[in-house]
């Protein structure tokens, strides 16, 4: 099994009081992630996906554990979650165990904690359903045994656990269905400090995977409200957030769907270790399914996503109101539509699409764009390298930044859109994707504020997209440049020909004097 350092996977580096650099890798946890991989696969647990499942339900038994004994400790009143019939399948249990009985333990542990008390609703949709897959009993004692002494504990004031378990996740190399891979956190991150999300905002993905726009999204609010020593020094504690805020953040800010029942327990968990374990994340098809009971009509100021590309929908199964005029099967085309329908006033998105979005000439495609070009204020097309999703998929996307305006006028909301040809993000274009110098996503946010116009940017006016057929394709728009080339005068080019000319016949005459002397 590979254990290669994945590059979409953020290196977080603190100094700490004795001047001595530590990150995430030099950590000594990534060697302990390859090490559980390693053994699972060994174990016969070959699918990345079931090793990631079922080291998530291990690891949440040891930390909610933890979190249980610390807040008894806290707080005398407290009501510990494994106590009574449920105390056997607090995690000390089974680190002594062996065998069949570790088996049998950790099994009816994993089937019965949705019903544990005390336990969030999201706590139990993350059992629903659960079973243990590692059968083969020694390597479930190695498993429990590696989870068990793995360092969790923060380090100079920061908490590897969201960089333990977003390396974990980089496991999953292989692309899912419909389209559907896992999104680079660095174009991930370039995405959310352009939309810049705030506190007191509800943010939403309705694709959310594995949920790291979100988590990119709640770090950003943290870094932006962070004092700039503590920045400085690596610590993004959101120190500056007033209560209020925390709670938001950690109760209302978040919700995430996903139609794929593993998705949504992976994205539990990671939310969990990220300090959002009240975050709302629900195993749910938006395109399919109405919000309908206690959220209808829901509204979100920050909608984030990357949402499936090249998928179809059965006719039937499309909401009729998302489908309204539309017309269309294509997820991309669809997900779209319903993020500018749940685009809150005033409120902001970041959608990666496919590049058949701009420029498709579908009567679905051309309205959309027309729609969205009329209806909302797009602000940005940036193209995205066709590398970037590889070893996933090689399909050229770009990154659609637009807003929701406040009021509703008779004019097209959109202005003029800024379009920024994104050829290098910092690693490589092929499967390796290893880290290489050339980046424009510096740029990118440098010029962002002020829609500078550069070598690869360039500011469209929406009358001329109109005049197109509403059409985003980059190309199209471009400036050609010129470049002034100074020529010689003819009369100069003329005389430098004869005087060589002159010179060519003189030396074939002093040639021949040569050759016949010689004679």
């Amino acid at each position: 099994m590979p254990t290669s350092t994945p590059s979409s996977v953020p290196i977080r580096e603190i100094r700490g009081q004795d001047g001595v650099v530590s990150n995430f890798f030099s950590s000594g946890i990534r060697q302990k992630v390859d090490q559980l991989m390693d053994i699972l696969w060994a174990g016969g647990v070959n699918n990345p996906m079931d090793s990631i499942e079922q080291i998530s339900y291990l690891l949440f038994v040891r930390l909610l554990t933890e979190k249980d004994e610390t807040l008894a400790r806290l707080d005398k009143k407290y009501t510990r979650i494994f106590s009574g019939k449920w105390s056997r399948y607090a995690w000390g249990n089974f680190v002594t165990l062996t065998g069949d009985n570790l088996f049998n333990a950790v099994r009816d542990a994993i089937e019965s904690l949705h019903e544990l008390p005390g336990l969030t609703d999201t706590g139990k949709l993350l059992f629903s359903r659960a079973t243990l897959k590692i059968y083969d009993r020694p390597t479930l004692r190695a498993i429990v045994q590696g989870i068990h002494q793995m360092d969790l504990a923060a380090h100079d004031g920061h908490d590897f656990k969201g960089d333990m378990y977003e390396y974990l996740l980089s496991k999953l190399s292989m692309s899912g269905t419909n389209g559907q891979f896992r999104s680079p956190r660095h174009i991930i991150q370039m995405i959310v400090a352009l939309v810049n999300p705030q506190p007191g905002q509800r943010i939403c993905d309705p694709a959310c995977g594995t949920v790291g726009f979100l988590i990119a999204a709640f770090n950003h609010i943290l870094t932006q409200h962070t004092k700039p020593a503590d920045r400085r020094r690596g610590i993004m504690d959101g120190a500056l957030l007033k209560p209020a805020q925390w709670r938001f953040l950690e109760e209302q800010a978040f919700t995430g769907y996903d139609n794929d029942a593993n998705m949504v327990k992976i994205a539990i968990l990671n939310l969990y270790l990220h300090q959002l374990e009240r975050a709302r994340i629900e195993h749910f098809n938006p395109l399919t399914t109405g919000f309908g009971g206690t959220y209808p009509g829901q509204l979100f100021d920050i909608l984030l996503a990357n949402p499936p590309f090249s998928g179809k929908v059965q006719d039937e199964s499309i909401l009729a109101d998302l489908n309204y005029k539309l017309n269309t099967r294509a997820t991309e085309l669809l997900f779209l539509k319903w993020i500018m329908d749940h685009l809150a006033p005033g409120g902001r998105a970041g959608v990666i699409v496919p590049n058949g979005v701009l420029f498709g000439s579908t009567k679905a495609a051309t309205g959309l764009r027309q729609l969205l070009l009329t209806e909302c204020d797009l602000q940005a097309v940036i193209s995205l390298p066709s590398g970037v999703f590889k070893p996933y998929a090689g399909v050229a996307t770009a990154a659609l930044i637009f807003a929701r305006p406040s009021t509703i006028s008779s004019q097209p909301s959109t202005k003029s859109v800024w379009f920024y040809d994104l050829t290098a993000d910092g690693f490589s274009l092929d499967d390796k994707r290893t880290p290489i110098e050339a980046n424009d996503i510096p740029d990118v946010q440098a010029k962002w504020p002020g829609r500078e116009e550069g070598p690869n940017s360039y500011r469209v006016p929406i009358e001329k997209i109109r005049e197109n057929d509403w059409s985003l394709a980059a190309g199209r728009y471009k400036p050609v440049t010129t470049e002034a080339v100074n020529h010689d005068a003819p009369a100069d080019i003329l005389g430098d020909v004869l005087k060589l000319e002159k010179e060519i016949v003189q030396h074939g005459k002093a040639l021949l004097r040569q050759i016949g002397g010689k004679s």
